[in-house]
């Protein structure tokens, strides 16, 4: 491995290209060599991969494994950028997205009926009510507002925690834990106890469900017999932790993204019929989940490269999804691009569940905040909106609007 290619110490993470773009040296290294060697900070050797192609076939292949107990685990909250390395931890019970065939296998399976598209479909009308109350209280209050406080965050937490069973009024018990949780530079201890905290509600939440089952996902879960509540508590705090983290992030950067791109807004606002693909180009545009690890099993030859057995492999969905092998003109945003296709939901066997779920939040979204509010902008320069730069999913900490005039 050529020691003048690797990237040493650490990731560069920073879109310092602007709020919207992937980081420039990642787009550089992607455009001379799509799977590139890497030096993480304890001086062992792995790989990062950021090309379209590499980054698909890598997804889709089950010899590169999702379980972090198999390779060098890496913690992302001690080193800024790419975090330190260590020891491999043993598997959490239920939390099937670390897992490999046949666990994966075997959670999932409980999951799919659930979430299916036409259990989706089926949904759609009342997400759309969830979405537009949370309108009509924005609208009642005088602006500026915060969109993530009053918005962005409520809607996806009000499904998901529907759906879920999950009592809408413990929310603060996940924001706030779910919050730490995700911080980059975060201690150990403190993001253990964040940890801890949310297990804890979910156990007690799905034990007592397995005693008086409701109508709700975590009910229907819990009538499995086979399923101990060890594994309940970690598939509840997956579902949990991505059901509202990645859509609020999405809402909120979604909209910031229009109101800097102002003819694409008005283009959008006059033909909501363009909502569906628009929202298959921001989550391709924006790739709110970036970083993925994989651990090779054995030796892969992956775009010319032969990635050998035990190597930790670094993904970014950010660089595959700005690839302009695979879209033109990638770095521009274009509601009119066909961008199904891109990886943000990922791809192979750990494709998101919910993605269904997501986009129809997201097109519900916007579609009620573009015809409620016409006259939507930014309350404050985007210079100064402050970014999640800090969190290991992408958006806005805050985004202060405000609007001349509301509408029904």
């Amino acid at each position: 491995m050529s020691e003048t290619t690797a990237i040493p110490h650490g990731l560069p993470m920073e879109r310092d290209a602007g709020p919207f773009d992937p980081p420039s040296q990642i787009t550089r290294l992607r455009e001379a060599r799509p799977v590139s060697p890497l030096v993480f900070p304890d001086g062992h050797e792995g790989w990062l991969v950021t090309g379209y192609d590499a980054v698909r076939r890598l997804l889709a292949d089950t010899r590169f494994s999702s379980r972090p107990d198999l390779g060098v685990v890496h913690v992302p909250y001690e080193t800024p950028g790419m975090p330190a390395a260590t020891e491999p931890s043993p598997q959490v019970p239920g939390l099937f997205v670390a897992m490999d065939p046949p666990d994966h296998t075997r959670l999932r399976r409980k999951l799919t009926g659930a979430f299916t598209v036409r259990r989706m479909k089926q949904l759609e009308e009342h997400i759309v009510e969830i979405t537009e109350r949370q309108l009509d209280e924005m609208a009642r209050l005088a602006p500026p507002v915060d969109l993530v406080k009053e918005f962005a965050l409520p809607v996806p937490s009000l499904v998901i925690c529907e759906l879920l069973g999950v009592p809408y009024e413990d929310r603060e018990t996940f924001q706030v834990n779910s919050a730490k949780f995700l911080l980059k530079d975060q201690q150990l201890d403190e993001k253990m106890a964040a940890y801890g905290a949310m297990t804890t509600y979910l156990a007690e939440l799905v034990t007592r469900k397995r005693a008086t089952p409701g109508e709700d996902i975590l009910s229907d879960l819990a009538r499995h017999d086979d399923l101990t509540v060890e594994e309940l508590t970690g598939i509840a705090f997956l579902l949990l932790l991505a059901g509202h983290e990645t859509t609020a992030n999405m809402l909120a950067l979604g909209t910031f993204a229009l109101l800097e791109h102002p003819e694409q807004l008005a283009e959008l606002r006059g033909a909501p019929e363009l909502l569906p693909d628009a929202v298959e180009e921001l989550m391709r545009y924006l790739s709110v989940a970036d970083i993925f690890y994989r651990y090779a099993t054995e030796d892969i030859e992956l775009g010319g490269e032969t990635i050998g057995k035990g190597s930790t492999v670094v993904v970014s969905l950010l660089a595959a999804n700005h690839d302009p092998r695979r879209f033109d003109h990638p770095d521009t945003l274009d509601i009119h691009r066909k961008a199904r296709g891109h990886l943000s939901f990922g791809h192979g066997i750990h494709q998101c569940l919910g993605q269904q779920l997501a986009r129809i939040e997201m097109r519900a979204g916007f579609a009620g905040l573009l015809r409620r509010f016409p006259t939507l902008q930014l309350a404050l320069p985007a210079g100064e909106v402050r970014l999640r730069t800090d969190m290991n999913i992408y958006g806005v900490h805050e985004l202060p609007v405000t609007w001349t005039e509301s509408a029904r």
